[in-house]
């Protein structure tokens, strides 16, 4: 990976859309622009959206958040986060996070770049820049992409 030398600049309206586990996830810096130092991609997401318990074990994780609320499962902790927060979680330690009944829309932060990387391995092309269908996810499918970026599945989402 070659270290990066000139400046880069996305606009409001720029980078790739992904529909990821029920999320839109556009990628605004990922493993090339960075030198896989981070990520960060704007992540929106519907009311009651919940993600698996799991972990990441090559990358920490931290959002801010654009527009509602969110509660977070770190560890034995719990804490609800709203607009403005900066929540970190750090690698090794299981996780998870609930959105608020009125959606979200967060930045969010991964170093190194890691899970940029498995958001567009397991995601699909975005036809619109819009929440997808609320499908189940592949469960299966999700973990075993997952572990090849060091990201273990250990749960269900909180209820």
């Amino acid at each position: 990976m070659e270290l990066q030398t000139k400046a880069y600049v996305l606009g409001e309206d720029e980078g790739k859309a992904i529909w990821f586990a029920n999320a839109l996830m556009v990628v605004k810096a990922a493993t090339d622009e960075t030198a896989g130092r981070f990520a960060l991609l704007d992540q929106r997401v519907p009311g009651g959206y919940a993600v698996p318990r799991h972990v990441h074990h090559a990358e920490d994780e931290a959002w801010y958040l654009l527009e509602g609320e969110v509660t977070f499962y770190c560890g034995e902790e719990s804490f609800t986060a709203g607009k403005g927060a900066w929540v970190y979680l750090p690698r090794d330690v299981p996780h998870s996070f609930k959105v608020g009944p009125a959606g979200a829309r967060m930045l969010t932060f991964s170093a190194p770049s890691g899970f940029a990387d498995f958001v567009e391995e397991c995601g699909e092309p975005a036809p619109s820049r819009t929440i997808p269908p609320q499908d189940p996810p592949d469960v299966a499918r999700l973990a075993t992409i997952a572990a090849k970026y060091q990201v273990e599945i250990l749960g269900p989402p909180p209820a």
